[in-house]
């Protein structure tokens, strides 16, 4: 029960046991129900433009940036066959407001109460919206399945005990019912490295990030070292993988946002399916 935005001891209480249950149920091929109160999605504040923001430095070989870079309070930027098609802030006044936002979001999520606690791979695991954490290191793989409806969100927190890495090494995240990739966040409290993975979520890293092979479909935010080779990324901004920012002439993507068809899934969100006039690139006639 939420009063005034608060929820009292007892029905917070119920929650965290119902939602135990459910997970218990979810390892049996169930899905985990979360109550009608959801958590909130983190307020980025100026990172939120970022696809990759680094406290020391971003390196980048045969790789793919969709979105902005920033370094802060390093300068480097290192790219080998690294298109970026976002802007690049090394060191700059905008790239240290981004990274104090990114600082400041990374210590409310650390306050963030758990509803779940996980253990495992996570590997045939289908979670609904809600806060889930390990105590401490997470090492996953196979396919995670997030069943929610668009405005669902989904935060992981790895490390809750203080310390902790993440660890993916052919493990996907696969989004169903709706359930927007940028509406998940991974808060770490040490590193975060993914090998061979097609990743979904914004990750928030105490430490490094490193990212080799696969896909990554958020944002990486560390307050050290930001490495991708031979892995595309796109970020929630410079991509727009919320649903419902798809633009004509684009280019396919991860929404299928090619011109002419950028219903992101559902006809009635297209311009042509709702009679808009076709040819017009950039058009904003759906929703």
């Amino acid at each position: 029960m939420t009063v005034l935005g608060r929820t009292n001891k007892i029905g917070y209480s119920a929650r965290r046991v119902g939602l135990a249950f459910a997970f218990a149920l979810s390892l049996m091929g169930g899905v985990v129900q979360a109550a009608p109160m959801a958590a909130s999605a983190p307020e980025l504040g100026s990172a939120a433009s970022f696809a990759i923001l680094a406290g020391t430095a971003v390196t980048c070989t045969n790789s793919t940036i969709i979105g902005d870079v920033g370094v802060y309070p390093g300068t480097a930027v290192t790219q080998t066959l690294c298109p970026v098609t976002g802007t690049i802030h090394a060191g700059d006044p905008v790239a240290a407001a981004a990274y104090a936002d990114f600082l400041s979001a990374y210590q409310a999520l650390a306050l963030v109460p758990c509803d779940v606690v996980l253990t495992g791979t996570l590997a045939n695991v289908t979670l609904a919206p809600g806060v889930y954490c390990f105590d401490a290191a997470a090492t996953l793989t196979g396919q995670l399945t997030l069943d929610g409806p668009a405005n669902g969100v989904w935060i992981f927190k790895v490390g809750t005990s203080g310390t902790g890495a993440l660890t993916g090494t052919n493990f996907s995240v696969v989004m169903a019912g709706g359930g927007q990739p940028c509406n998940v966040t991974w808060w770490v409290a040490e590193a975060a490295t993914l090998t061979d993975s097609n990743f979904v979520g914004s990750i928030l890293a105490g430490a490094a990030i490193t990212i080799t092979g696969g896909t990554f479909t958020g944002d990486a935010f560390a307050k050290a070292a930001v490495t991708l080779t031979g892995a595309n990324l796109i970020g929630c901004e410079g991509g727009q993988v919320y649903g419902q920012h798809c633009n004509q002439g684009v280019g396919n993507g991860t929404e299928n946002c090619d011109p002419g068809n950028s219903n992101q899934g559902d006809p009635s969100h297209s311009n042509d399916e709702v009679g808009g006039t076709p040819g017009n690139p950039g058009r904003k006639g759906g929703k």
